[in-house]
């Protein structure tokens, strides 16, 4: 500035001067209103800080969830620009809000009494029963029916579990229906429907298929059913001894019942063997004034195996009076049956053969009552019990003379 005019020199500082005392300086009333400014920004900077750390994790967590609809926080800051989706249509007025969840399934717990007490339609009987009259539709189930081809609860306890893998439990009854002295038999799960009402969820086996009777039924933890199963029912003069026994499992695939473990079949009985008769003959005048003539009958027994039979038992050949032979050899005190065989005798290893010779007098004419006889061999086990034969039809031969 040396080098300008003193005079100008002058004139700036007097205008600098006059300028700056004509301009307000910031004084304390300015201070306060700055702080106060400065303090509502930071209000609001930390607001805004707080309600993105509380939403953050929310939405995270929604969104790791998969879910459409995360949960909006209670309060947020106002956007400083107007959204671009229209707000959400308002709950009608008098309409509350309702949540749909899937309701529990009804307990399916029946009684004896309760299943007694009402009509359930069941699972198909086998044709030839349904058409004699094993009804299905609306049926009231009986107890203890004296009556043929009537629908009835057997007297079996019930088991419960859940067979369908709902949560609940399901009921399993044996219902049963005579058809002679045996019955039909088949394994039934009942449920309830959501109104309490009782229905039939499906049949999980009967008796026919593969097998005649059911012994047992228990269910497992896993909601599988085990039935015990006999290939044969010990009535109408067959021996309990005779009975097999099997355990099946089942399991429900959302629509029925299907076997998934245990034996399918029977099949043969490995008790059992094959044997085979047959037959020569004599018949002889016996001299003198006797009229009766003497009949040697020589039986060959083959057995073809696979088990050695233990005994012998002729039947129906006792025709006339014993009169030597094997008779002295037949056992005389066999142990007792619903039918005494004629005679018992030492049995026939597998493979091998053996002849037995009967001698009796039988009358020299035929009498009113003569006629064909039919004579037949059985396996009999060491405790005098007999068994079937793998092949009955060449257990037997015919005599060719009336006897």
């Amino acid at each position: 500035m040396s080098d300008f005019d003193p005079l100008l020199r002058e004139r700036l500082i007097a205008y600098r001067n006059d300028v700056v005392t004509q301009v307000a300086g910031p004084g304390p009333d300015h201070a306060r209103h700055l702080l106060r400014r400065r303090r509502r920004m930071t209000a609001v900077a930390v607001a805004a800080v707080a309600v993105v750390l509380v939403v953050a994790p929310v939405v995270a967590n929604a969104a790791l969830r998969d879910d459409r609809n995360p949960p909006v926080p209670a309060e947020s800051v106002e956007p400083t620009t107007p959204p671009t989706s229209a707000p959400p249509t308002p709950t009608p007025t008098g309409s509350p809000s309702t949540t749909t969840s899937t309701p529990n399934a009804p307990d399916g717990r029946i009684s004896r009494a309760q299943l007694l007490a009402t009509r359930v339609d069941l699972p198909n009987w086998p044709s030839n029963l349904a058409e004699q009259g094993c009804t299905t539709s609306n049926v009231r189930l009986k107890t203890n029916a004296t009556d043929l081809f009537v629908s009835e609860l057997a007297n079996d306890a019930f088991r419960y579990g859940d067979v369908d893998d709902d949560g609940a439990v399901e009921t399993l009854a044996v219902v049963s229906c005579r058809y002679a002295e045996a019955s039909a038999k088949q394994v039934v799960a009942f449920d309830r429907n959501p109104d309490g009402r009782i229905v039939t969820l499906g049949r999980v086996v009967r008796t026919g298929d593969g097998f005649d009777d059911v012994l047992a039924v228990e269910i497992n933890r896993n909601g599988s059913v085990e039935v015990r199963v006999a290939d044969i029912v010990p009535c109408c003069g067959i021996p309990t001894y005779l009975v097999r026994e099997q355990v099946r499992t089942y399991r429900w695939d959302g629509e029925r019942f299907g076997q998934t473990d245990g034996p399918t079949a029977f099949g043969k009985d490995p008790r059992l063997t094959d044997l085979r008769l047959s037959m020569s003959h004599e018949l002889v005048d016996v001299p003198g004034a006797d009229t009766r003539r003497k009949l040697t009958t020589v039986f060959t027994v083959t057995n073809a195996g696979p088990l050695d039979a233990p005994q012998m038992a002729f039947q129906s050949i006792d025709v006339g009076e014993r009169a030597g032979g094997d008779w002295s050899k037949c056992d005389p005190n066999p142990a007792p049956q619903q039918y005494v065989p004629s005679c018992l005798l030492p049995g026939v290893p597998a493979g091998e053969s053996r002849r037995y010779t009967f001698v009796q007098l039988v009358p020299g004419k035929p009498g009113a009552d003569a006629h064909i006889r039919t004579f037949e061999v059985e396996h009999y086990d060491a405790q005098d019990r007999p068994w079937p034969d793998l092949k009955p039809a060449d257990n037997r031969v015919r005599s060719p003379i009336p006897l």
